[in-house]
């Protein structure tokens, strides 16, 4: 790209009004394209709100649809369990007055209709137990205990059993203790203190084992509500199975939120027997929703996670969901970022406020893919309109620019002809008209007509020599030359002008044979140009360095001289046509610009390369890169 100077010159009015026409036309693009982006937005915004707006409505229904198909349900089950049916995912009640039936059964961990069994029989142990107490002589009960063992009556051969596991263990006899328990955790249906024989006869076992498989198969049993507990039951023997087992003292928050659940369903029945709705409690940080049908005598009420509720509803791709309670409490799903559709408990039927939101990667729902495509297009036509003006500048700059050197090249060439043909015309006319003093002085303008035909000639065979090569006309005839021969010819054109100037050129060449294959008229004009350069741009230097030597499969030759030297910027640009340096301009040295492109165009039709190595100051080296010729 040209540096700013380059574009700062003339003729400024007129890039200067292209670049404000392309000013305006880019902010009106701008302006236009982003007032269309906005009103693309807001028509993109007024659509996904439609689209939420239906997911809502349509998430509404599907949840309305599911209530009441479980509402009916609960119905008839409040009527008949559903022996053999599967309720819905969560925990289904059936309560009367004085009972609560649970299905499953193992999701509920206690059962909040539950009282502590009363021993009716306490009065056969009341001798042992006064031997045991008040006396202390557990050994002296031991024998009355064992009596009592052998009742026919299970409520009484439980205790008994109780009683002797606890005599046993008192007089530390643990193994006939453990097997006594052992015995009581046999009876099955049977109640002892309050509590089922079986758990109180396994846990003791388990005290007295100290066996941690024991303990961890008990928690699995009050997990899985094989006994009809309190809950104060419940709590006691978990902590002392989790103890044994050296696991969690708190037994699993979902299923222990069920069971509290359950609680607060038979609370509010005892409290009121008529029907309800819908409710959603939360216990401890887990919210749960219960549902009842039915009224009188029986109730169903249905308990359930809301997320289970809303696990089965398909919203589509992308799109969030979420439900809040009267207090805003999340209590299922998650809400999206950007918009949002609201459904509030009144307006859909459902026990909870829905939100309903989408991801900017829902298909459909992208509130940017519309505005990013947009977007792209009106970037692109600025880059286009951008690119567009550059390059029209650009090849403006570089026709005024053209026309310009064309202009200096038609005013150099002039004064270049003018030179010698005004020089001609004086000795012609001094010669026709007979005022030449003397024979030595007739052949010295003799001798000056010939030097200055020969400076004509060169002139007119250098412009045809260029007029032909920028038409592609130029044939050139290869054969094998003698860079030694051709070098001495060429300079030889020079030593007399050097002579009289009081400059000499050096030659230094290979003492090996360089031999190049090349059209030696063609290879003579180049380096007449280098030469004739050198002595130009070194007025102020006596000397004038030719070299010749082969380099690998090249043969270099160099015209070096100890001028003003070239400036980095235009080492790539005096080989354009034309163009002249900025030491020729200031040196005022006479040229037409044509020079060094010509060599260019030889030296590449020939395969070869030009190279320049210089300095401001300390001269300019050319080196002309020609293939070596091949010898058999």
């Amino acid at each position: 790209m040209p540096p700013l100077r380059e574009w700062l010159k003339p003729p400024r009015t007129l890039l200067l009004i292209l670049f404000l026409l392309t000013l305006v036309s880019v902010s009106a693009l701008g302006w236009f394209g982003w007032k269309l982006l906005d009103q693309q937005r807001a028509v993109e915004a007024q659509r996904l709100q439609e689209r939420l707006d239906q997911a809502a409505d349509r998430i509404a229904a599907t949840l309305r649809g599911t209530l009441a198909e479980t509402g009916e349900r609960l119905g008839a089950w409040a009527s008949a369990p559903p022996a053999g049916r599967e309720p819905p995912e969560g925990l289904l009640l059936v309560l009367t007055e004085n009972s609560l039936t649970a299905t499953p059964a193992d999701r509920l961990l206690y059962d909040p209709s539950a009282f502590p069994a009363l021993e009716t029989n306490l009065s056969a142990f009341d001798e042992a137990e006064a031997s045991e107490f008040q006396q202390a002589l557990p050994a002296k009960a031991l024998p009355v205990y064992e009596r009592l063992a052998a009742s026919g009556d299970a409520a009484t051969r439980a205790g008994a059993l109780l009683r002797i596991g606890r005599v046993l263990r008192k007089l530390n006899r643990p193994e006939e203790s453990r097997a006594v328990y052992e015995k009581l955790a046999a009876l099955a249906g049977v109640s002892v203190a309050g509590a089922p024989a079986e758990l109180v006869g396994r846990s003791s076992a388990a005290q007295l084992s100290n066996s941690r498989t024991a303990a961890e198969a008990l928690q699995q049993d009050l997990l899985h509500g094989r006994w009809r507990l309190t809950r104060g039951q419940f709590e006691f023997y978990w902590s002392e199975a989790a103890r044994l087992a050296g696991g969690v003292a708190q037994p699993p928050a979902e299923a222990m939120a069920f069971s509290e659940a359950a609680g607060l369903a038979w609370q509010g029945r005892q409290r009121d027997p008529q029907a309800r709705q819908q409710e959603t409690v939360w216990v401890g940080d887990q919210p749960l929703f219960l549902l009842w049908r039915g009224a009188g005598e029986r109730q169903a009420v249905w308990i359930a996670r809301p997320a289970s509720i809303f696990q089965h509803i398909s919203a589509g791709k992308g799109i969030f969901y979420a439900a809040a309670d009267a207090e805003g409490r999340m209590l299922a799903g998650r809400r999206g970022a950007g918009h949002v559709a609201v459904r509030t408990a009144a307006e859909s039927q459902i026990p909870w406020t829905l939100y309903v939101s989408a991801s900017p990667e829902a298909p459909g729902l992208s509130l940017f893919a519309s505005q990013r495509f947009l977007l792209l297009v009106v970037v692109v036509m600025v880059v286009f309109l951008v690119l567009g003006t550059y390059f029209i500048a650009r090849a403006i700059r570089r026709e005024i620019e053209v026309s310009r050197m064309q202009s200096d090249f038609v005013a150099a060439v002039s004064h270049e002809f003018r030179s010698p043909l005004t020089a001609m015309r004086q000795l012609s006319e001094i010669l026709a008209l007979g005022r030449v003093p003397s024979a030595e002085r007739r052949q010295m303008y003799y001798d000056t007509l010939v030097h200055e035909t020969s400076r004509l000639q060169r002139l007119v065979e250098a412009l045809l020599n260029f007029g032909r090569m920028e038409a592609g006309a130029r044939l050139y005839h290869f054969e094998e030359v003698d860079t030694s021969d051709l070098v001495h010819r060429v300079v030889a054109e020079f030593e007399t002008q050097a002579a009289v100037q009081g400059r000499h050129i050096r030659m230094e060449g290979s003492d090996e044979a360089c031999a190049i294959e090349a059209d030696p008229e063609a290879i003579s004009v180049a380096l007449r140009n280098l030469v004739d350069n050198a002595i130009k741009y070194s007025p102020e230097r006596p000397t004038v360095w030719v070299e010749w030597g082969v380099e690998k499969q090249y043969v270099a030759i160099r015209v070096r001289d100890q001028g003003p030297g070239i400036a980095e910027s235009e080492k790539k640009t005096i080989f354009r046509k034309f163009v002249r340096g900025s030491a020729a301009a200031a040196a005022n040295v006479k040229g037409s610009g044509v020079g060094l492109a010509i060599v260019r165009d030889i030296v590449a039709a020939h395969g070869g390369e030009i190279l320049v190595a210089s300095q401001p100051g300390q001269g300019s080296t050319f080196t002309m890169l020609l293939p070596a010729a091949v010898r058999a």
